[in-house]
């Protein structure tokens, strides 16, 4: 195998890039999910059922208001007890589920709802549930089982389990994470383990053969997830020249021994592969410095 030539780069300070309308790109500061429980849990006022007439919705005052679905066609499912969210869980199996915890008296709650929808919208491959924090009992005493305390958080569930979390995120954040953590349509090719890799390399030998690309994370990394969007935009744009892949570095044994014998030591890193050799890596989260590294590892420039 060749000499593996390291490039290491900062990542720039600016966000990645967002798949979303830009309608309020700020991170949005989270508020405490229960104001009053020193108080003896004097919660705020609820507001109305989604099923109010719009009269009665209207006159409600706008800080007051619930992010819950709007309409029946939209794929965010509210749930109202610790039942039907374990129900939900259990039903998506290996999918991805967002969950947004909410509360009646939390503007950025709403703000930042919009968003969701609309990725509820396009990746089908996704589950997205909403937990009014405030709303009874049963999801005061679910938010405190996941040790909710602030909104809006968004939580992120595969195979009834937790892998990710976060709190007073952006739109753009949540686009990164949804896709980071629940893509299985786009063009990368994921690997599990080393002999997925080996299989990747095999298929791309000889002068057909294409650049492989293989994008090195773990599970809870923010510059992994901050690049990913990226990645998906230029494994479309690439496509007849370049394979994109990725693989999680604590997903398994496996995967983790390969990073080892990969010497890899810092996160993410992009291992450039041709015709079954490693000739050169980038270790970073920058947009322009990944395309430059991967068009002169096609040779387009030196």
């Amino acid at each position: 195998m060749a000499a593996i030539a390291t490039f290491l780069s900062k990542p720039p300070p600016s966000s990645s890039s967002s798949l979303l309308p830009r309608v309020d790109q700020r991170y949005f500061p989270h508020s405490t999910l229960f104001p009053a429980f020193t108080k003896k849990r004097h919660l705020p006022a609820l507001v109305k059922p989604a099923s109010s007439s719009p009269r009665a919705s209207a006159a409600t005052s706008d800080t007051k208001s619930s992010p819950a679905p709007a309409s029946k066609d939209e794929r965010v499912k509210q749930v109202h007890t610790i039942d039907e969210f374990d129900a939900a869980l259990r039903s998506a199996e290996n999918k991805l589920v967002v969950v947004e915890y909410a509360a009646s008296h939390s503007p950025n709650s709403r703000r930042i709802y919009p968003f969701m929808v609309e990725l509820s919208r396009t990746c089908s491959d996704v589950d997205f549930l909403l937990v009014m924090g405030d709303e009874s009992e049963q999801t005061r005493e679910l938010c405190r089982r996941e040790g909710i305390e602030s909104v809006p958080h968004f939580t992120f569930y595969k195979s009834m389990e937790k892998v990710h979390e976060e709190e007073g995120i952006g739109p753009d954040q949540l686009v990164g994470d949804v896709l980071y953590y629940g893509d299985n349509h786009s063009k990368v090719v994921q690997l599990h383990s080393r002999a997925d890799v080996e299989a990747l390399i095999d298929k791309n030998r000889g002068a057909d053969g294409k650049l492989v690309v293989l994008d090195v994370g773990l599970k809870n990394c923010g510059p992994c997830v901050k690049v990913y969007p990226t990645v998906i935009k230029l494994s479309r744009s690439m496509a007849d020249a370049v394979e994109f892949a990725r693989m999680n570095g604590d997903e398994n044994e496996s995967c983790m021994e390969f990073l080892k014998d990969m010497k890899v030591v810092e996160v993410p890193t992009f291992l450039f592969i041709k015709d079954g050799e490693i000739r050169g890596r980038y270790v970073g989260s920058g947009k322009g410095e990944l395309i430059g590294e991967i068009l002169r590892y096609q040779g387009v420039f030196e």
